[in-house]
């Protein structure tokens, strides 16, 4: 593609850390611990009723029972685990759609669970900011909350399951499919008429769905951007190692940008098959990030670091241009990466352009077509 794309500095804003448009670092404004981190507080009590601070929450999320949830996961039995991570564990249950109450597994509506752990890496205050954006934001390409559970200190949400799982381990296409789908998701965050910063944005929140359409997850780390004339929220760097922007990870300034460079890693992945950091590959391969760096302008090495697992899915022209996009979402300087709407359209492009059908030696199917008629063959 050449030069990166233009870029249209998106400012996001945010109504619960500091913002600013100077370089100098806002302390986050401290909450009172009785508010956000005593799971028994007159705060976390007044999220069964939906809490007043979010007057943008969907009246419609439902409020279950832990009794209900318990008995929906078969009590949470290992059987029932999908996963787990950061907040705590995911499990499959079954409710009946109409009335919401548990059902016996697959003669009901299947949901996942996921149930904070008290000990884990997050806590009430990441639990109630997913009911908050994941109970107002609505879009194809993001996950539906159901609902929640905030019974003594049990924090509980459930979520519309989703039967293929996260974005590793599929097809080329596939991937470059869900990598759009993806796309789509951040850049109706980021496009909000209250913008919305994703911050954690990484393969493994990215859920697909039966028929493969994929959607954001896991928004216990998003915030509301800066407004008016600032240029950054100012916050405590959260997140994944490998998927945040270097000027976030030194300064703590936050932007719409910090989701185009994670987006970048996980283009990296899609075409590597690789993890953003792994500890256990050399020491100069551990940042996917820094190894792939002399591959992605060079036409002919890039091919060097796809993944072996998709050779003969893909043409060179298809992996340079996702190669490219790749690059510039990483660009060092936030104000050269594009936005997920610039990015959105480029993906978008290298999937359904007409001249992407190769033939094994290297040329469309169109072209080899028309030559070998004006051959006579």
């Amino acid at each position: 593609m050449g030069a990166c794309f233009s870029t249209r500095a998106k400012v996001l804003s945010s109504s619960r850390e500091g913002s600013g448009n100077s370089s100098s670092d806002t302390s986050p404004k401290k909450r009172s611990s009785k508010s956000s981190n005593n799971p028994g507080s007159f705060a976390a009590k007044r999220m069964l009723s939906l809490p007043a601070a979010s007057d943008r929450t969907s009246p419609t999320l439902r409020a279950f029972s832990f009794a209900d949830l318990k008995a929906a996961t078969r009590n949470f039995r290992s059987e029932s685990l999908l996963g787990e991570g950061g907040f705590g564990c995911v499990y499959k249950g079954f409710i009946n759609e109409q009335t919401y109450l548990p059902a016996r597994p697959r003669q009901g509506m299947p949901v996942a669970v996921k149930k904070l752990n008290l000990d884990g890496l997050q806590g009430h205050k990441e639990w109630l900011t997913e009911v908050h954006f994941l109970g107002a934001l609505h879009h194809p390409n993001l996950v539906k909350l159901i609902g929640f559970c905030a019974e003594d200190d049990h924090r509980l949400l459930v979520y519309e399951f989703m039967q293929r799982g996260s974005l590793e381990n599929h097809l080329f296409r596939n991937r470059l499919k869900i990598a759009i789908d993806a796309a789509r998701g951040l850049a109706f965050l980021h496009d909000a008429e209250q913008p919305v910063i994703y911050r954690d944005f990484k393969a493994s929140n990215i859920l697909l769905d039966s028929y493969y359409n994929a959607k954001l997850s896991d928004f216990g780390l998003a915030k509301d951007g800066p407004t008016g004339e600032n240029t950054h929220v100012s916050t405590r760097v959260m997140g994944t190692q490998g998927y945040a922007a270097p000027e976030y990870v030194a300064t703590g300034h936050l932007t719409a940008k910090n989701d185009v460079y994670s987006f970048g890693v996980v283009l990296l992945e899609i075409l590597t098959g690789l993890k953003a950091f792994d500890k256990s590959r050399p020491l100069a391969q551990q940042s996917l990030v820094e190894w792939t760096k002399p591959y992605l302008s060079d036409r002919n090495r890039v091919l060097l670091i796809v993944d072996k697992r998709i050779q003969g899915q893909y043409s060179q022209r298809e992996v340079q241009r996702a190669a490219d996009i790749a690059q510039c979402c990483l660009c060092p300087d936030a104000k050269y990466r594009p936005t997920m709407r610039d990015v959105l359209r480029s993906l978008e492009t290298v999937l359904f352009s007409d001249d992407l059908s190769m033939n094994g030696d290297g040329n469309t199917e169109r072209e080899s077509s028309n030559r070998q008629h004006n051959s006579g063959t």
